[in-house]
């Protein structure tokens, strides 16, 4: 499977990432060895995750994720094998949360403990936090780097404006840069990424990891009635998504994925490796048998035409 460098790291990653939220919530430890097993067998070797995955399922307080993972990773000894991305800055309880240097030492620290290993490949800001400078953040990060626990940082749903403030104070100071950038991009939404932050990634060799990938699951196409909503617990976040637009660009996923004989689901992720900005889209899955839709995913190379009808049905 083609890699791709992610940024201007030395970080070579396969061109779906898988999305480590449902670890811990929608599935359990024993399915998600099964699922990572088969996601690393296809030739994939890139996992996204967070120290708040997943804090909202009742009875969790965080941290479930990178447990799973660790656990994992230490049962299989593949930990060089895998580039492992986790994020800080979520709200994780009793004032835990946001980017100052003293919270950031806490929890790569208790994100490290739970992943069992030593470093992690790419460290991200979760969230833009307003009140720390940000000189702050990036100095608690090259002081991790120097120290050897994160090996390169990302951040994730900043404005154009903060990413930009952040690049140019990495420049000015010396300090580490964002190599990536994690923010909700897929055929339904657009706009949010296209308009302000895709042409400044691309200017600055940003990789792009875009999260809801499939918008919920949406863009897979097995919600397409109310009725469709109970399917999984992530059906509620399916709403929105129900109307002329959504159906119109479900009609041009199940008009292209005939063509190729694949499904829905690949070519939403297709669309989205294609597009120049995107290093790796990120995707869950929570099934064995889904996962051949990332492998298509990862070989299907649409033509112009094809992107064309699913450019038109979503613009």
């Amino acid at each position: 499977m083609e890699k791709r460098k992610l940024g201007n790291t030395d970080l070579l990653v396969a061109p779906v990432t898988f999305g480590g939220n449902v670890f811990g919530w929608t599935l359990d430890e024993k399915k998600s060895f099964e699922i990572l097993d088969a996601f690393t067998a296809a030739d994939f070797n890139f996992i996204d995750t967070a120290d708040v995955y997943s804090r909202w399922k009742p009875g969790n307080q965080g941290g479930e994720s990178e447990t799973i993972i660790g656990n994992w990773t230490k049962s299989r000894k593949n930990r060089t094998k895998i580039i492992l991305a986790t994020k800080v800055g979520a709200d994780m309880g009793d004032g835990k949360k946001g980017l100052s240097k003293k919270y950031i030492l806490e929890a790569v620290d208790a994100s490290l403990k739970r992943l069992q290993t030593d470093y992690i490949d790419l460290y991200q800001s979760h969230f833009d936090d307003p009140e720390t400078p940000i000189e702050e953040t990036l100095e608690a990060y090259d002081q991790l780097i120097k120290a050897g626990k994160i090996r390169w940082i990302g951040a994730s749903n900043f404005t154009a404006e903060r990413l930009k403030e952040s690049l140019d104070i990495s420049q000015r100071l010396s300090l580490p840069k964002y190599q990536s950038f994690q923010p909700e991009y897929n055929l339904y939404k657009r706009e949010g990424f296209e308009k302000e932050l895709e042409h400044f990634c691309l200017d600055n060799h940003i990789g792009v990891i875009n999260y809801y990938g499939l918008a919920s699951g949406f863009l897979t196409g097995k919600y397409r009635s109310e009725a469709d909503l109970g399917k999984s617990p992530r059906g509620g976040g399916v709403k929105d998504f129900m109307n002329d637009r959504g159906f119109k660009i479900l009609k041009a996923l199940d008009e292209v994925s005939e063509q190729y004989n694949s499904s829905p689901a690949s070519v939403a992720l297709a669309w989205l490796i294609a597009r120049p900005s995107v290093t790796a889209p990120i995707a869950s899955v929570t099934s064995t048998g889904q996962l051949e839709d990332l492998t298509k995913a990862a070989t299907l190379k649409l033509n112009v035409e094809d992107i064309s009808i699913l450019d038109e049905a979503s613009a």
